[in-house]
């Protein structure tokens, strides 16, 4: 994969062995923001978008209709659709939340590695529109507005290089950010909050407990996490996986 390394050593001048560096300092960066507190709580928000995303397309693919999104300051969401309140449709539209980033930056990473960065620029602008027209309270709409207002930036008027190095931040951030919200989840419902999340809804849907859906999602998300990375450092190394 080389139309990543092209254009971070045609727009800045570097080797191509600099410019290898540059994609695995975009994963540390990533991998900082996602492991700190205050940087975290600022970003955040991009993987409730994702989440969201993912239960919407899911209950639209099951033939649910889909009500309306909402996004929270303390980067919660909620998705709201009408259709049977049980069954594997409703199964499904209650899993694909969690997944959705780890699933998508999985998306990002193969698209990357076979030199297609700007579908990815292509692709977040389709989501946030679609999250966009869904998105029902105020601050769900200055959230989305916002994270396609730095979009558009960097789309617009960025160089090919910059393109390509917030290409890789956005799918390294996907891909390694997926994994921290799982964790938040247990955190919470160990101290006896989020009774009804994801996972407490699935286990009310199904026979399972809600334990065996936190690894069923777990294994799930490491798996892309995994995959994803090893597309993204593909370049730097410099040869076939």
């Amino acid at each position: 994969m080389q139309d990543g390394i092209d254009d971070l050593t045609q727009a800045f001048s570097l080797d191509t062995t600099t410019a290898g560096t540059i994609i695995v300092l975009s994963g540390i960066a990533a991998l900082i923001v996602v492991v700190s507190s205050v940087p975290w709580r600022f970003v955040r928000g991009v993987l409730t978008i994702v989440h969201e995303a993912g239960h919407a397309l899911a209950a639209l693919l099951v033939g649910r209709r889909l009500q309306g999104i909402r996004l929270h300051s303390d980067t919660s969401g909620v998705t709201v659709s009408r259709g049977r309140p049980d069954g594997p449709g409703m199964v499904l539209t209650a899993l694909a939340g969690y997944p959705a980033p780890a699933l998508l930056g999985l998306l990002f990473s193969w698209l990357v590695w076979g030199e297609h960065l700007s579908a990815v620029l292509v692709i977040t602008a389709v989501l946030l529109l679609g999250v966009l027209v869904m998105v029902r309270n105020a601050y769900g709409v200055f959230t989305v507005l916002l994270v396609a207002g730095v979009l558009a930036a960097v789309a617009w008027t960025a160089p090919p290089g910059v393109q390509a190095v917030f290409v890789y931040l956005v799918t390294w951030f996907l891909v390694l950010g997926s994994v921290r919200p799982l964790g938040e989840l247990q955190t919470k419902r160990r101290r006896g909050q989020a009774r009804d999340s994801d996972i407490d809804q699935l286990a009310r849907l199904t026979a399972l407990p809600a334990g065996i859906w936190l690894l069923v999602m777990g294994v799930l998300i490491v798996g892309c996490a995994v995959v994803g990375g090893m597309l993204l450092i593909d370049p730097a190394i410099g040869g076939p996986l």
